[in-house]
């Protein structure tokens, strides 16, 4: 039988949950094999295979990088990938994880890991694009050493929000917004990429340090393999379980107030760019950006 310090505690739970104080984060990813629900796109001899495929290595030479992509596009879902980046002397590297859907006028939601030289942080910048416009970049550090251990990268899309979250903190939020004009992605189905190539014209320091070829091979690691998305064909603009789906649900139509918290702790502790503050680039405040709490 729970003790009255327990049904106290039990109590409480349910009244933060119904005032929207607590969170409710993602449900938690499903590891599942590679070739489940991923193919390789180009360089398949530079992709290395675990047994059972529970784990794959992308592998960048000075020849050639590599990439693979879903099987299937999806309209709205949630969709992570656990990674360990390319350790060591990295400049000029980038590892990808991104959707992209297929037309000119695309939509694209961007996760990329800009390489380093030794001793200095990762870069992850985040972008989205929507009919086809992007110039959106926000660029933070990680807290953590992301070549030690693997770590969750997570991206859920729904018709309300666009969030990216590193082990389930969220680190930007893109609001459905169309009463301001702003385009949002949700009604071209998209399909998860990854790639690690060589982009020393402009990864590093804008360009600056260059890709070190005596440290190649570079390789980047990946596990997890999650999707949990509403499949459809690449000319549908609706799904039929729209709405059904948990993430379809009124717990994620917007960050609560714990989750807020922890994306104003990630833009005061390690955003170094945000497009939002850029008045260079932007004189006036792009409409999105109050609204999605990004200054």
């Amino acid at each position: 039988m729970a003790s009255y310090q327990q049904w106290t505690l039990l109590l409480g739970l349910v009244c933060m949950m119904i005032s929207g104080i607590m969170a409710a984060p993602p449900r938690k990813p499903l590891d599942v094999p590679f070739g489940r629900n991923y193919a390789p796109t180009w360089a398949f001899d530079h992709i290395k295979y675990s047994p059972g495929e529970t784990e794959i290595k992308l592998v960048l030479d000075k020849y050639t990088g590599t990439g693979f992509q879903s099987k299937g596009s999806y309209l709205f879902g949630h969709f992570s990938m656990k990674m360990k980046l390319v350790p060591g002397d990295s400049a000029g590297t980038v590892t990808a994880f991104y959707l992209s859907s297929q037309n000119s006028e695309h939509d694209e939601i961007d996760f990329e890991f800009l390489g380093n030289r030794s001793g200095q942080p990762y870069i992850v910048q985040t972008n989205v694009f929507t009919g086809g416009k992007g110039d959106r970049e926000q660029r933070i550090y990680l807290w953590f050493d992301p070549t030690i251990n693997y770590h969750s990268y997570s991206v859920l899309w729904n018709s309300y929000q666009i969030v990216f979250l590193v082990d389930d903190v969220p680190i930007r939020v893109f609001k459905n917004l169309p009463n301001l004009g702003v385009k949002f992605p949700f009604n071209q189905p998209m399909k998860i990429y990854s790639s690690l190539w060589n982009a020393d014209d402009w990864a590093t320091r804008g360009g600056l340090e260059k890709t070190d070829w005596s440290k190649a091979p570079f390789i980047a690691s990946y596990r997890g393999f999650h999707i949990d998305g509403c499949e459809a064909s690449v000319e549908a603009k609706f799904c039929a379980t729209q709405g059904k789906r948990w993430w379809d649900q009124k717990d994620f139509r917007d960050l609560d107030a714990y989750q807020y918290g922890r994306l104003k702790w990630v833009r005061a502790k390690y955003t170094i760019y945000n497009y939002c503050t850029d008045r260079k680039r932007y004189p006036s405040l792009p409409p999105e950006c109050k609204p999605d709490r990004d200054i």
